[in-house]
């Protein structure tokens, strides 16, 4: 193995998960022509297995029991399949997320291409949470920039990436207080080549509190529209954010659109915030089917007051989703927001922070089942 390491350099092997011989026998072939190495395994694998791979190899039984299995979407996943692919590979690979399906032995060169794009290891540890709301007004972003907070008073990891998600929100630099303080916001943002350097975007972005940094949504005014979140960007940001270690916190709210499909799909967790009253109920029963389609590791927040008396295990049972926390309304949120922007204190909002914090904590946590 030693000398193969010292044949292949610094390149890191890709995970294999094929169970049929002649198209694990065929991938071999091309790696070896490629002169990378190969992890081949038999399912199930560790989150940080699947994880840190630079590339994952699946053939079409794979594919299907990893998203059956609820196997966190990423980059670098490739299908391989004998002969062309039919409709049945082509509806797996979807399932699983892959970035690409390739018929083998014909389309050889596309499976080396890959290996020369994944050619490193997803470094780092970092952990990507999503918060999204059933309806206007759930306390989606306020749950979103209170667990940042939390984050970072905590020193949960060494930066905390809080990431806006709703170009009409009017932008959590001002939830937070932090409107006036200079730094890059989202229609600054430019990505080339569809990387972000993260030592750069934490130098750049301004900073709600220390290890704190920040990614709003630019505003209207004087006749302009806030600018649009494109999904690549999105995508970079997340990614570029996991690499360095950070905990990247988006807030989705209820928005809905590519961006936000991409949020979702690159969670570790998504966090469904709902108000304890019946139509919000009724609305989050839509909104966690499809985040379900997208990422199966969610779990649930549900806020006070209740008016009719709705307790937090029976929205969870309505909705099959696992409980984080059920908490009553916060005395003098609003107000707090109003006169320089949240601060956190003991109560209700600081305990719900702390349940999301403990789940994303836990080790090989996939998000609560």
């Amino acid at each position: 193995m030693d000398s193969a390491r010292e044949r292949v350099g610094a390149a890191p092997p890709a995970l294999v998960l094929i169970g049929d011989p002649r198209l694990r026998a065929e991938v071999r072939r091309i790696a070896a022509a490629a002169e990378r190495l190969l992890d081949e395994r038999e399912l199930p694998v560790g989150r940080h297995t699947w994880a840190s791979a630079p590339v994952v190899i699946l053939d079409t039984p794979a594919a299907k029991a990893c998203a059956e299995a609820g196997y966190l979407r990423r980059i670098g996943v490739v299908l391989v399949t004998e002969g062309e692919p039919e409709l049945a590979d082509w509806q797996c690979a979807a399932a699983v997320g892959v970035e690409q399906v390739i018929a083998l032995p014909g389309a050889a060169v596309g499976l080396i291409e890959k290996f020369a794009e994944h050619g490193e290891y997803r470094a780092g540890d970092g952990v990507v949470v999503a918060i999204a709301g059933a309806g206007g007004g759930a306390g989606a972003s306020v749950l979103a920039a209170a667990t940042a907070l939390r984050s970072a008073a905590e020193r949960f990891r060494s930066v905390t990436v809080l990431v806006d998600g709703a170009p009409l929100g009017g932008g959590l630099d001002l939830l937070l207080g932090i409107e006036t303080v200079p730094g890059l916001r989202w229609p600054d943002l430019v990505v080339e080549d569809g990387r972000v350097s993260a030592a750069a975007l934490h130098d750049a972005l301004p900073a709600a509190a220390p290890g704190l940094s920040v990614l709003a949504c630019g505003r209207g005014g004087a006749g302009r529209l806030p600018g649009e979140i494109g999904a690549a960007a999105v995508h970079a940001v997340i990614e570029a954010g996991r690499a360095a270690g950070d905990l990247v916190i988006c807030d989705v709210s209820g928005e809905r659109g590519p961006h936000a499909d991409r949020m979702l799909d690159c969670a570790d967790l998504v966090v469904l915030v709902v108000p304890a009253h019946l139509r919000a109920v009724a609305a989050a029963e839509s909104v966690a089917t499809h985040i379900r389609h997208r990422n199966p590791n969610q779990g649930l927040i549900v806020r006070g007051p209740a008016p009719g008396g709705l307790r937090g295990a029976e929205v969870a049972e309505l909705l099959d989703l696992p409980l984080l926390a059920a908490v009553r309304a916060e005395a003098g949120l609003p107000a707090r927001l109003e006169r320089g922007g949240l601060t956190l204190r003991r109560g209700p909002l600081r305990a719900a922070a702390d349940a999301i914090l403990a789940v994303v904590s836990a080790p090989d946590s996939q998000g609560p089942r």
